[in-house]
């Protein structure tokens, strides 16, 4: 059947400020009606939401899916699997594939593997410099033609400041945000995790905050050279917050997103060695995290991504210096987050705008990120309650690499619709 009831559910939606116990009828892909109580007819499948939350669908925009080229840590189905799981219904898919979403055939490549799963709208960003050398501009006028929502050089910082200009110039033409993988690479050298007392001890080489900031502020100085749609990815640290923060209060359009595992750990859990827990930008110190928190709570820090870096086990399981950067979170971001709803250091109205409302504007794109009659049933339904055991034996994703593996939390993505189509059943 393709007409589903969800009853009894608390419908929160920040686009509306909705936050009621409401019951939301499908059918044919869309929402039809969205009442305090509406009566089922015999052809509905009825999911009871009772102590569940309802939301919009929740939307990443920072992942990568590894698809084409590296399919054995990941591809475009069990991405989208692990995505419907985590209760995500868009997410936006780096290009440092191989080959580099650099081209329209490889854009539409994306794009159609994406339909033909059918899971979760996967949206291409494209690479800004071809092969992601940051030398000369990719076909950024083809890649939009062919449906990419954004560019970025991730994994990868343009080091040329001239080239970030000019493509921050070109993303005006195409209205396309220009997301920053802001990582200054002389500076960091060989660094592999957070500079300071816990480096020297393990005897690892530092990454000092300032790798992060200076890029920052530099993009910062583009954005308002060019009036270009600037998004920083994964901020980490204190001083780049007050740098974020200054540029909004300047009337720049300067956006930025956090992930969830800078949210809740610091450096401190690098300490025996895990290479789970080696991420770039790396975790950072307590105070850091604070702000990071203090930041998104206030909205200087709009949007939750989590940055989604799957590997496989060769390439983690070696020596702390050698393991990869990254780890995967689509699959663990909603208990991470409700446990620091439940230290009350944030709403869970800012957590889910941050989700759903933020991204989608972002994007361009506000009805993804919204509850509304007519439109399509890209829905979340889950019980923030739920006590459950993080397994990674038990995620979608192809690749396991986790450090909350283990972790005793709360919080279960219940059910996920896309475009009414029932995607996820817990």
């Amino acid at each position: 059947m393709s007409q589903y009831l969800i009853k009894n559910g608390q419908v929160m939606d920040p686009h509306n400020n909705t936050n009621a116990v409401m019951d939301i009828l499908i059918k044919n892909k869309k929402i039809i009606a969205m009442e305090s109580s509406i009566d089922a007819s015999d052809e509905c499948n009825i999911i009871d939401a009772t102590n569940c939350i309802v939301s919009p669908g929740f939307i990443d925009m920072h992942v990568h899916l590894r698809d084409p080229g590296f399919e054995h840590k990941e591809d475009i189905e069990s991405g989208s699997k692990a995505a419907a799981a985590g209760g995500y219904t868009t997410i936006c898919c780096m290009p440092n594939t191989n080959p580099v979403n650099d081209n329209a055939f490889t854009t539409q490549y994306i794009c159609q593997r994406a339909k033909e799963v059918g899971l979760v709208d996967v949206c291409p960003v494209g690479a800004i410099t071809k092969g992601l050398k940051g030398q000369d501009l990719a076909n950024i006028g083809d890649m939009a033609k062919s449906g990419i929502c954004a560019i970025s050089d991730d994994g990868r910082p343009v080091m040329n400041s001239n080239v970030m200009r000019r493509a921050m110039e070109y993303s005006t033409a195409f209205a396309l945000p220009v997301i920053s993988h802001c990582e200054d690479l002389d500076l960091r050298g060989s660094g592999v995790m957070n500079e300071g007392a816990n480096a020297t001890e393990l005897g690892l080489a530092g990454i000092p905050n300032a790798v992060e900031d200076v890029m920052i502020a530099r993009d910062i100085e583009l954005a308002a050279l060019t009036g270009a749609r600037l998004h920083i990815a994964h901020v980490s640290t204190k001083s780049g917050v007050e740098l974020i923060q200054r540029a909004k209060e300047k009337g720049l359009s300067v956006t930025a997103e956090v992930t969830p595992h800078h949210l809740i750990l610091t450096d401190e859990a690098t300490t025996d060695y895990d290479p789970n827990t080696k991420v770039n930008p790396p975790l950072r110190t307590e105070a850091d995290r604070l702000a990071l928190i203090q930041a998104l709570a206030e909205g200087v820090i709009d949007i939750i991504a989590t940055d989604h870096a799957p590997h496989s086990i060769l390439d983690k399981e070696m020596g702390f210096q050698e393991a990869a950067f990254g780890l995967i979170g689509m699959e663990t971001m909603l208990p991470i987050m409700l446990s620091l709803v439940d230290e009350q250091k944030l709403t869970m109205m800012r957590v889910i705008e941050a989700l759903t409302l933020g991204p989608a504007t972002i994007l361009g794109n506000d009805p993804i990120g919204r509850l509304a009659v007519g439109q399509y049933a890209n829905i979340c339904v889950f019980n923030p309650n739920t006590m459950k055991t993080i397994r990674s034996e038990l995620f979608h994703s192809k690749s396991k690499n986790t450090p909350f593996d283990g972790w005793q939390v709360k919080g279960q993505v219940c059910h996920t619709f896309f475009q009414g189509k029932h995607t996820y059943s817990y």
